[in-house]
Parts: structure tokens; C-alpha cells; sequence
């Protein structure tokens, strides 16, 4: 008898992306947005082959965007046999249900996308728990459309249908498991909170930056440590914390997740837990990615969601990491483009507007000296300060 054979390797699933551009956003920043989100879908594991944009004034309240550009959008999921389309922006239930009547495929928002990446990098007991309390909120007020195969009945007293009744003991269930998971996430915030009490009497330092900057790369190299790096979104969910020792100055410096745009509101208060962190260092260490286009934008994302954590007020310094990546703009015409050297970088605008600030490369090892220096003189002064009668460091 001939042998079968069967293919057990995972389909990578193809993606369509569709954004809608409205008054207060421009072509090239939609772009963008829709940049980033592929790179979620490839961080996910998916491969986006189009997308797709509409300008309107606010987005369709039935089926966000307009029925001629769905019915496009149709025909190209048929033709080119798409397995998910993902939209830009959070979408209401009944916009969900009313895609996924008209599409037939998986129908993902940037929400749910960025909730399922964080579910398959969650490690620790505490990731695990505010990923799943996470997406249960999500997943509570889009429960009817979970339902509709189930029978319907008319409306009245004694004339409830299965379905209804179905959601109800779901919805009940859900809220009873999200009181237990936030009860568990405060015996657990507890236990952190022991464990950074018994941390006090040393400087800390916390890594903060836009998601996929390099901070994982530089904790691995400060503190001769192994935390997972890749060049991937949300590679990092679990905060590390480790001791690091610069000439005779011991402090502990800690990695926490990165940040992003449209950030559900409902992740962020699941993960102000993690963030804690933050709020507790003596020092920021806020790193970005000089090598991407918009870095200005990412910045103003992170110091606001760290104006919401509380955190703007804290000893800062500004790390502009990948110099050897950094792409120079466009001179004049017939104008040859230099790359810039270490003193350029000194005399630029992003060093007076950011001061302290350092530039380095991680992966290449460059100007790493001058930070490790700068990063001593900022432990020294805390320490020196909080302990003056301390000859640790004399």
C-alpha cells in the first residue's frame, strides 16, 4: 500500500489592511498607521498583500467604510482567496457582525490584532493574567454575534430564545471570571510590590520607548543578561528587571513593554500594573529609534503615555539608538547625501531639544563609552544624594 504524505506546516494566512482617512489625517500619516500595522499582522505571523484606504469625513457607522468600496473590497478577498481582513481602528459590534456578513472571512480590528500578539508573548503568571482580563473586556460587548446561529424567538414575557438566554449565562460568566482575574492581578501587584520594597535601597533605572527601538538589545548589553530580542513588535510583554554594576555604582535597570499608537485604553489599564516599574524609577532611560521616518511622532506617543502613568516628572535621558541605520533627508538637487558622523549628531537639534541626550548604536556597539558614563554620573548623583554618608561610592 502507497504511503501518504500530508503537509503539517502552518499556512501563513494572507492579510488585506484598510484604514479610512478622515479631516484630521493626512494620506502620508494614514500610510504610516497602516505601515505599523502590517508589521503587526507579520509579527503575528500573517502576510499582508494590499491595502486599502478611503477618505471620509468619520468612518461608516454600519460598516466602516462605504458599501461601493466593501463590495470592492469583497471582490479582492474572492479573487485573491484572503484569509483575514484587518481594519485600522477599533470596530464597533455591529460593525464587526456586519463585515463579517458581507466578507465571509476573519474580521480583526488593530485591537484584537495587538491582544493576540500579546496572548502568544505573555510568559509570566502576571502577563498571562492581564492578557486575559484584557480580552475579556474586549470580547464582553461583542458577545451577540457570537450567538447567531442559536434560535430566535419573539420578543414578550415567557418568550426568550435560546440565544438570548445563551448570552446571558455567557455574560455572567465572563464578568464573574474578569472579578476573579482583577483579584488575582492585586495579589500579584502585592507580591511586586514586596519584591520592589526589598529593592529600595538601590538606584533604578527603566527602559521606556516606542515598541521595537532596541530596548530589550540595550538591556542585554548594560547588564550582560539574555532577554528575548527580536526584531518584531511587542517582542519584550514581561517586564525584566536585572543589577547592573558601572565601574563601582550598582543600580538595577529594568525593560518594560513598548508602547504604540492607538493603544486599546482598556490594555493600558490592564498593563499600569507591569508599568509600575516606571512610575517607581529614579531615572528614565527613553529610547528611540533615530532610523525611523516618523521618530517625532513616536516620542510625543511615549511621553504621553507616560504624562498618563504619571511619569514625565522623573531624572530622563534620551537615548537615540541605530545612528548606523539613520537615513539622512533629501539635500538639494545633485547634492551627494553624507552619512552623519557622531559629532553631527551632537550639533543637532535632536541634542538641544533633548537634553541629556546620547547617540548610540546597540547592535553595532557604538558610542556605548559615553553612555555607560552618563549613566554612572546620573546613578552617582542619586545615590550620593539619598546617601550621603555612604563611601560605597568614594
Amino acid at each position: 500500500m502507497k504511503q501518504k504524505y500530508y503537509d503539517t506546516a502552518v499556512k501563513q494566512e494572507k492579510a488585506i489592511l484598510v484604514g479610512v482617512i478622515t479631516a484630521d489625517e493626512t494620506e502620508e500619516l494614514e500610510k504610516e498607521y497602516l505601515e505599523e500595522l502590517e508589521f503587526l499582522v507579520e509579527t503575528a505571523g500573517g502576510k499582508t498583500v494590499k491595502h486599502f484606504t478611503q477618505k471620509l469625513s468619520r468612518p461608516e457607522r454600519a460598516t466602516y467604510v462605504g458599501t461601493g468600496k466593501l463590495e470592492e473590497i469583497k471582490e479582492y478577498v474572492i479573487a485573491e482567496e484572503i484569509d483575514i481582513v484587518v481594519f485600522d481602528d477599533e470596530l464597533s459590534p455591529s460593525q464587526l457582525r456586519n463585515i463579517e456578513n458581507e466578507l465571509k472571512v476573519k474580521i480583526l480590528d488593530r485591537n484584537n490584532l495587538i491582544l493576540d500578539i500579546f496572548a502568544g508573548r505573555a510568559q509570566t503568571a502576571q502577563a498571562k493574567t492581564q492578557v486575559e482580563l484584557a480580552q475579556l473586556q474586549y470580547m464582553l460587548p461583542r458577545l451577540t454575534r457570537l450567538w447567531t446561529h442559536l434560535e430566535r424567538q419573539k420578543g414578550g414575557i415567557g418568550m426568550r430564545g435560546p440565544g438570548e438566554s445563551q448570552i446571558e449565562t455567557d455574560r455572567r460568566l465572563i464578568l464573574n471570571k474578569i472579578s476573579l482575574l482583577k483579584e488575582k492581578l492585586k495579589d500579584i501587584d502585592r507580591q511586586n510590590e514586596t519584591q520592589r520594597k526589598n529593592r529600595h535601597q538601590l538606584v533604578r533605572a527603566a527602559l521606556v520607548g516606542y515598541t521595537n527601538v532596541g530596548k530589550s538589545t540595550i538591556m542585554n548589553m548594560l547588564s550582560k543578561s539574555d532577554v528575548f530580542a527580536e526584531n518584531k513588535l511587542f517582542a519584550t510583554l514581561d517586564t525584566t528587571v536585572r543589577k547592573v554594576v558601572i565601574e563601582n555604582a550598582p543600580f538595577l535597570l529594568s525593560d518594560t513593554v513598548g508602547f504604540i499608537r492607538k493603544l486599546p485604553h482598556h490594555l493600558v489599564e490592564c498593563f499600569k500594573s507591569t508599568l509600575d516599574e516606571v512610575r517607581e524609577a529614579d531615572i528614565l532611560i527613553h529610547v528611540v529609534d533615530i532610523s525611523h521616518p516618523n521618530f517625532e511622532d513616536q516620542i510625543r506617543t511615549v511621553n504621553e503615555t507616560l504624562k498618563d502613568l504619571g511619569a514625565v516628572d522623573k531624572d530622563n535621558i534620551t537615548v537615540f539608538n541605530k545612528i548606523d541605520a539613520y537615513q539622512p533627508a533629501e539635500t538639494f538637487e545633485g547634492e551627494e547625501l553624507k552619512p552623519l558622523t557622531l559629532e553631527d549628531f551632537k550639533q543637532s537639534w535632536m541634542a538641544r531639544h533633548n537634553s541629556p541626550a546620547i547617540f548610540i548604536s546597540a547592535a553595532k556597539r557604538e558610542n556605548i563609552d559615553e553612555f555607560r558614563q552618563l549613566l554612572y554620573d546620573k546613578v552617582k548623583a542619586i545615590h550620593t544624594a539619598r546617601y550621603p554618608y555612604d563611601h560605597l561610592l568614594y
